[in-house]
């Protein structure tokens, strides 16, 4: 609600507009919209939490995993409540914070059981509920199981190997170049539209932007933290890593306007939701995985 004599919500005097009709508060903002000095805040300590967790007792960055996909997967099943979509949340909870610690303790097959099994439990818990909704409510949370449950998994997979802590930060900051990449290419040099109809500030310099860092920094972290890696391995994968970025960025962009949602949160300053910071992340991560494990296998 806005407050009366120009005054801000603390009563202080809001910033008064400049000659060209934008506020200090304004120019603050970036091209794209966000305050970018609080999303480089957030980023800046969300990287510090992931590599301090990595490098002191890895298992640590398995439960931070868990509560931020936790936390996503809450913001996505009460955004789809608002077109009176209905997962069930106690299956989908358990197979969240079990199926990453499943995978990572036991492997792959354990990590396929867990999801199947998640599935298995949602759709017969759904059935004490009646049938009216029964198929659009099991489709989402099967949704939720693939999106969320099994990218968890994966990224434990990715994790288990004794050089699993090197293999995340590479899976991990490939991915974050390319939101870095794309951002600055995006912001100064934008001007063709990659796909106006699901996100209209995406365009083809910040996706060449992102292919560049993605690149660079893939082909770099491979070389220099895994033994055998190459320099071309990282570059692969830093190809396969924009693609799937952006992608999984679009995926998020289509979620929300066929929610009618502007973001699916409001956790992260300067970022938006939680879902907002994963939904790269758990696009790129099955990929990541199978790339590395086919050029330097654990």
């Amino acid at each position: 609600m806005d407050s009366p004599s120009g005054q801000g919500p603390d009563g202080s005097a809001e910033d008064a507009p400049s000659s060209d009709g934008a506020t200090p508060a304004d120019k603050r903002e970036s091209r794209t919209g966000r305050n970018l000095p609080i999303a480089i805040g957030v980023g800046v300590a969300l990287g510090a939490l992931v590599l301090l967790s990595l490098y002191t007792v890895k298992e640590i960055f398995l439960g931070v995993m868990v509560v931020f996909l936790f936390l996503g997967m809450r913001e996505l099943t009460e955004a789809f409540k608002s077109r009176d979509i209905r997962v069930p949340f106690i299956p989908v909870a358990t197979g969240m914070v079990g199926t990453p610690v499943v995978a990572y303790v036991w492997g792959a097959t354990a990590t396929i059981a867990a999801v199947s099994l998640t599935v298995l439990a949602l759709l017969m818990t759904r059935m004490t509920e009646g049938a009216a909704g029964y198929v659009r409510d099991v489709a989402a949370g099967s949704f939720v199981s693939v999106y969320l449950v099994l990218m968890g998994g994966i990224v434990a997979l990715l994790m288990r190997p004794d050089d699993g802590d090197h293999r995340i930060v590479i899976f991990i900051a490939t991915t974050v170049a390319s939101d870095i990449g794309g951002y600055f290419a995006g912001s100064f040099l934008g001007k063709h539209k990659l796909a106006p109809t699901i996100s209209p500030k995406k365009t083809w310099e910040g996706v060449t932007g992102s292919a560049v860092t993605c690149m660079i920094v893939g082909g770099w972290l491979v070389w220099w933290l895994l033994d055998g890696g190459h320099v071309w391995q990282g570059v692969i994968i830093g190809l396969a890593a924009v693609v799937t970025a952006t992608a999984g960025d679009l995926v998020e962009s289509m979620i929300k306007r066929d929610l009618g949602l502007k973001d699916l949160g409001t956790l992260l300053p300067g970022h938006g939701g939680v879902m907002d910071r994963l939904d790269s992340l758990v696009a790129t991560a099955p990929v990541v995985w199978l790339l590395l494990e086919l050029f330097v296998p654990s």
